[in-house]
């Protein structure tokens, strides 16, 4: 009878083998993220749609009298998309790797798991401030008119934990799905309702008590509650200490199931 894998480290394991295998795993997971154009395009365009279409639709309008809308939009559209990508991108990666055999083979080498995931998950926060950088440039065009406070570089960390925070749910819908479809599927299922939930689509100023209340357990919403009270320059220390803390909680909640749920191949 074949051993099954176990996620532990391996004996015999070269340490000076690490940093080399997270380089070129690094340039491996940065390559294929740009080389397909149909990844690049809902990566970083899709999102711009939505601005456009929100944009079009709510110009001039503010809420409650206080901020325009679109600085009420653009955190969250932002924030979805930003979110989205850190889930689907290792969400496919871990499918296909699972499917053919790619984790197994992986396992037989001197390098470790961890390895892996860290070098995708470098490679999800370099495509997540990239987005941010791109998404916020063309919010700041006068058609759009978002208003970008001084305190604008407090949005890093918030970025970094939900790029972190969706990778572990990605892992968790990786491990769950056992093919593109499947991953396609579940995925969406989870982030649209999430989108209009948290108020990435929708203020979360005008939903109901109740579903504001409930919005809470959603990753989406301390991503984009903390978005948007940066880019309004409403936050403070202690608020974005909330919403990091939360972010943080939900990594490790997803990443204890994900590690729970892991499997090196189909067929084990």
């Amino acid at each position: 009878m074949t051993a099954t894998p176990t996620l532990a480290a391996k004996d015999g394991a070269a340490p000076a083998a690490v940093p080399g295998a997270y380089r070129t795993l690094t340039k491996a997971a940065f390559l294929a993220s740009v080389r397909d154009r149909t990844t690049v395009f809902f990566t970083f365009a899709f999102p711009l749609v939505f601005l456009v279409v929100f944009g079009l639709l709510f110009r001039g309008q503010s809420v409650n009298g206080d901020l325009p809308y679109i600085n009420y939009v653009a955190p969250g559209v932002l924030a979805w998309g930003v979110g989205n990508a850190a889930l689907f991108g290792p969400a496919f990666a871990l499918m296909h790797w699972r499917r053919d055999d790619i984790l197994r083979l992986i396992w037989r080498t001197p390098t470790p798991l961890p390895t892996v995931l860290g070098s995708r998950l470098l490679v999800a926060i370099g495509v997540g401030l990239t987005q941010a950088v791109l998404f916020t440039a063309v919010a700041l065009l006068p058609f759009f008119g978002l208003h970008l406070d001084g305190s604008w570089p407090l949005a890093l960390p918030l970025l970094v934990f939900g790029v972190t925070a969706f990778l572990a749910l990605g892992l968790v819908v990786g491990s769950l799905a056992d093919t593109p479809e499947a991953v396609a599927a579940v995925a969406n299922c989870v982030m649209v309702p999430m989108a209009f939930l948290s108020g990435a689509f929708y203020p979360a100023d005008l939903l109901p008590g109740w579903i504001r209340t409930a919005s809470w357990v959603l990753p989406l919403r301390y991503l984009d509650d903390g978005l948007t009270d940066v880019l309004a320059g409403r936050a403070s220390l202690g608020s974005l200490a909330i919403d990091c803390g939360g972010l943080l909680a939900f990594t490790v909640v997803f990443g204890l199931i994900a590690a729970r749920i892991f499997r090196w191949s189909n067929r084990t």
